[in-house]
């Protein structure tokens, strides 16, 4: 089986760079198309409170016959439980449908500058949970510079983690150097721009001539540049076709040559402005 790389966050806690999303799948299609990824190789797997499908994922674990310690899995606050009471008990929720004891890492989802619950107290909440040792990291997604810089001013915890949304038309190089310069690695949602990018013509070339798919070319892109990503698919072609990126590598130029696509063009919201809290 393939050996995916891992990277070692500031905590000294190993997580595998490439992962398996299950943002939009269905609830119903959750634990097959986890087990599926299973089978395939995958090994971390990254679900939210927001998507519906913690639950599918906990039962492909329990049915995975996988040892518990081999898989990583990172779950995210729901926007509705900022509030430090709210967000301790959103995370039993978490745990409990994934029928678990801990998870491997916990997000806050999203910073909602604009509501009422400041972020910095959903994040002390995130660190009482952190200490209690049932997630054995914290970190957080879709926050800015000025957001992570309150973090560290205030909060006693460095996130592990910011996942953002990351893909060639929207490489996110200033925010990417600050997490390195703070020890804060960068995961990449929407690594394909959904799918955007895939027939871009300097991909397409690139492509061509190491002979993979521009899928292919452009998740390798990630994994060089360091990102840690987690496509999306429930159809076990494409499942297969996201795992099978470590017989290539890419040349400096042709990793240049990418990053040089950058339009600062989001496929989703802008996490300045963006204050959605579910009903």
């Amino acid at each position: 089986m393939t050996t995916i790389p891992t990277i070692t966050l500031n905590n000294g806690i190993q997580i595998p760079q490439l992962g398996f999303g299950v943002y939009q799948v269905d609830p119903a299609e959750t634990k097959d198309a986890t087990l599926t990824a299973f089978e395939v190789g995958y090994r971390h797997i990254d679900t939210a409170e927001m998507y519906g499908n913690e639950a599918g994922v906990g039962e492909a674990i329990a049915e995975s016959g996988i040892d518990r310690g081999e898989i990583f899995v990172t779950s995210k606050l729901n926007n509705g439980f900022h509030k430090r009471d709210d967000a301790l008990k959103a995370f039993d929720g978490t745990l409990d449908a994934l029928k678990q004891d801990y998870v491997d890492l916990f997000l806050i989802h999203w910073p909602l500058p604009g509501i009422d619950v400041d972020y910095v107290e959903t994040w002390k909440a995130l660190e009482e949970i952190h200490a209690s040792g049932r997630a054995k990291s914290i970190g957080v997604s879709n926050f800015q510079q000025p957001h992570l810089e309150r973090i560290l001013d205030e909060g006693s915890v460095v996130p592990v983690v910011n996942q953002i949304e990351v893909h060639p038309y929207l490489t996110q190089d200033a925010l990417r150097e600050f997490g390195v310069s703070k020890g804060i690695h960068t995961e990449a949602w929407s690594p394909i721009a959904q799918g955007g990018v895939l027939k871009d013509e300097t991909i397409t070339e690139i492509a061509e001539r190491v002979g993979k798919s521009t899928a292919q070319v452009t998740l390798r892109w990630h994994i060089q540049r360091g990102d840690i990503v987690f496509p999306k698919s429930v159809t076990r072609s494409r499942v297969e076709e996201n795992f099978d990126l470590f017989d290539f590598e890419l040349t400096d130029a042709d990793v240049a040559a990418i990053t040089a696509l950058n339009k600062d063009e989001r496929t989703g919201p802008n996490p300045d402005e963006f204050n959605y809290i579910p009903s």
